[in-house]
């Protein structure tokens, strides 16, 4: 299964240079449970920001000469990380950032979003490209948590939503290079 997973403030709102606007532990702790053991799809600057980053991790970037860590494969395009990740035989997970949600929604069966019940300052935006309106929600959890910058208390609902149609994969050679 290819699936993404993400969270989003109630104004949009995903990234602040370079990691979340928000500090909620749980809610990172769900994320890193959701996605343990699965090869994952990782753009460049979200990877960097990572302090632990799997093996089957496949990163998406052209710069030349990327040092990665031990396990983690440059990928030249979101295509190229899909393909080589299913190859592995895990679960893959599309973690981000925005332009590689962009890309990859549409060959994503499921999307794992949760939506904070509260504004965040950021510099990045969840796609607006992404039709989950049209997608079928699977799984609506609400808990509460205390977000610990502003020490205010805030709804995350973790939503699961299904693609009816995902598209299939262009064939090609699964190698990071080829």
């Amino acid at each position: 299964m290819i699936a993404a997973i993400g969270a989003v403030a109630s104004n949009g709102m995903l990234g602040l240079d370079g990691w979340l606007p928000w500090d909620i532990p749980e809610e990172l702790a769900y994320f890193e449970e959701t996605v343990a053991g699965a090869a994952l799809v990782i753009g460049r600057l979200t990877y960097e920001s990572m302090d632990v980053v799997p093996p089957d991790s496949f990163v998406v970037s052209n710069q030349p000469g990327l040092t990665l860590l031990p396990g983690c494969v440059q990928v030249d395009s979101v295509e190229k990380g899909l393909l080589t990740a299913t190859a592995t035989g895990k679960d893959v997970f599309v973690i981000g950032g925005a332009s590689i949600y962009a890309a990859a929604w549409p060959y994503c069966q499921r999307f794992y979003l949760t939506r904070i019940g509260m504004p965040f300052a950021g510099d990045t935006l969840f796609p607006e490209s992404i039709p989950l309106e049209r997608w079928k929600v699977i799984s609506d959890v609400r808990k509460t948590y205390r977000e610990r910058k502003s020490g205010r208390e805030v709804e995350c609902r973790f939503l699961q939503y299904e693609q009816p149609h995902p598209r299939q994969l262009p064939a090609g050679d699964p190698s990071p290079a080829g």
